[in-house]
Order: structure tokens, then C-alpha cells, then sequence
């Protein structure tokens, strides 16, 4: 078991600026009761545990609740869908990601972002990479 509470757990790539922003004002300013964040890219063990249940942070954040793992575009919709922002981003982003349709149409732009953010940085888009793409 992944997550063994009932509090929503959040793993995003803590290398990504644009995620750890994200992942922050959702802990703190989304009224999200009770959610916890990590950082994926810095648990390495958690990293690995979700690796092998076919949930790999290169392809975007996890987050687990209760027995249920979502990935990705999922993550995020769930996400937005119960937020009540307070922070001007989560504002702008909590509608155009709380709807599963528009959700997996936009969450590419996310991800490409993520790209250009870690590649700026000189990290690898797979934590477990040990190299940066070239």
C-alpha cells in the first residue's frame, strides 16, 4: 500500500519550479482539507513504489487518495475539482483543469512546460535519469 491514510497525498517533481509552485498553493491555499505534498524527485524510495504500480513522475504528478492512485492529467483534475483557490494561479487554473475532458486535453501544455523548465535547470525529465537530456 502506497498511501495507508485517508488524507490525499500529492507527488509531484520537486525539480520543476512551475510544480513545486503548483503543489504549494494547493497545500496551503486550495482548501483542500488535510492534503499532504511530496517531493517525488527527493523520495526516492516513494519514487520507486510508484515506479513499479506503472506510476512514473516523468509522466506527470501522483496523487493518492485513499486506496485510488491518479496520474497525471487525473491528478490535477481531482485536484482543481475540489480546490477553492485563493491564489490568483490556482484561480485561472482550478476551472480549465476541473473538467476530465478538458483536463487530458491540457495537461500536455503542462507537461511541455515541465520539459522546458528542467531542461533550463539542467535536470533530466525522468528523476531517475542520472543525466540531463540533451
Amino acid at each position: 500500500m502506497i498511501n495507508s491514510t485517508q488524507a490525499p497525498l500529492l507527488v509531484f517533481d520537486g525539480g520543476c519550479p512551475f510544480c513545486r509552485h503548483f503543489a504549494e498553493l494547493s497545500e496551503l491555499r486550495g482548501g483542500i482539507p488535510d492534503l499532504r505534498i511530496r517531493d517525488g524527485r527527493a523520495d526516492g524510495a516513494l519514487r520507486q513504489r510508484l515506479n513499479d504500480g506503472g506510476w512514473a513522475l516523468r509522466d506527470g504528478a501522483v496523487l493518492l487518495v485513499n486506496d485510488q492512485v491518479l496520474h497525471g492529467a487525473a491528478a490535477i483534475q481531482w485536484l482543481c475539482a475540489r480546490m477553492s483557490p485563493s491564489a490568483a494561479l490556482l484561480r485561472l487554473l482550478a476551472p480549465l483543469f476541473a473538467g476530465p475532458a478538458r483536463s487530458r486535453r491540457l495537461y500536455p501544455l503542462l507537461l511541455l512546460a515541465r520539459r522546458a523548465a528542467l531542461m533550463v535547470r539542467g535536470l533530466p525529465v525522468d528523476p531517475d535519469a542520472s543525466t540531463a537530456p540533451r
